[in-house]
């Protein structure tokens, strides 16, 4: 078995000796800052492994030449908002600290999904069956609450995020995990599921929020007057992202007695399949780890 070392921008990196398939392991521990040293084609890199990030690898642009990739036929697009960031994919070698080199479909382009990061993947893109994030080190009195995996669909399979899913007034919503980020979010569409589901009402004036590609798009308080649960977690704030795929306009404004909101029907054109809450460290800062289980389709929060 080979070993490599490479030299990275952090430094010596020991990557490790590669496993044959039949050795290789079934989880993978991912610790709290998400990064792991990797080889991307001809370049070493330190990459990101990020629960909110999609199963495709996502290099910006100068680490993607520095990796040797070349342009296919298959171009990419990736929305935040309206904003919608073009790129390119090839299929290329990937290593991870332990593992063995393996294929996947890297995407790339000219703004980084993470300033300072060389790329990220989502932990669809490991080879690893099950998947645990080390958020911080358990403490007393932490249950476990499992989810479904949602379906992420994509031309190349699965190649989007692994979201797990809840139920909002009995429909499905997809829920995301994102530890790199502070702020507990909803799209539009999902804001306004919440708030009718929970008796939400707006408040504060907006905001701009960093969502991801260095993108702010505009955030409005969302307050819950009955607190939604997820395991132990009971989320009764948070922020609405007024125009990404609906509009919030339907949720009531704040008023001196809250038991009077009214919420109407949004309109016409929101798609619920893209209603999404995001759990941002707000929330997750009471976890201790969230683990995917590929092969079960499941996700497990374990949370104070």
């Amino acid at each position: 078995m080979a070993a490599w070392r490479w030299i990275a921008a952090s430094g010596l990196l020991a990557v490790g000796a590669a496993l044959p398939a039949k050795d290789a392991p079934r989880e993978r521990l991912v610790p709290p800052d998400g990064l792991v040293a990797a080889r991307v084609g001809d370049a070493a890199m330190t990459v990101r492994i990020d629960p909110a990030m999609i199963a495709m690898p996502m290099l910006d642009s100068a680490h993607a030449a520095l990796a040797g990739l070349k342009a296919g036929p298959f171009p990419m697009g990736f929305a935040v908002g309206p904003h919608v960031f073009k790129g390119q994919t090839a299929v290329g070698s990937l290593v991870l600290s332990g593992t063995a080199p393996f294929k996947r479909r890297i995407g790339w382009a000219t703004v980084p999904h993470t300033e300072g990061i060389a790329g990220s993947l989502g932990p669809g893109g490991v080879p690893e069956p099950l998947v645990r994030f080390v958020l911080r080190p358990p403490v007393a009195g932490e249950r476990s609450v499992t989810l479904p995996m949602m379906k992420s669909g994509g031309l190349f399979g699965e190649w989007g995020a692994s979201d797990a899913m809840i139920l909002v007034d009995g429909r499905p919503m997809r829920l995301r995990f994102d530890p790199f980020h502070p702020r507990t979010l909803a799209t539009a569409g999902a804001a306004v599921r919440l708030a009718a589901a929970q008796g939400g009402t707006l408040s504060g004036a907006a905001v701009p929020v960093e969502i991801a590609f260095g993108i702010r798009r505009p955030v409005r308080m969302l307050t819950l007057a009955r607190p939604l649960a997820i395991g132990s977690l009971m989320l009764a704030t948070l922020g609405a992202r007024t125009g990404d795929y609906g509009r919030t306009s339907a949720i009531a404004e704040a008023e001196p007695d809250p038991d009077e909101v009214v919420v109407v029907a949004r309109g016409k054109k929101a798609d619920p399949s893209r209603d999404r809450l995001t759990l941002g460290t707000d929330m997750l800062s009471r976890c201790s780890s969230i683990l995917f289980d590929k092969p079960a389709r499941r996700i497990t929060l374990r949370c104070a």
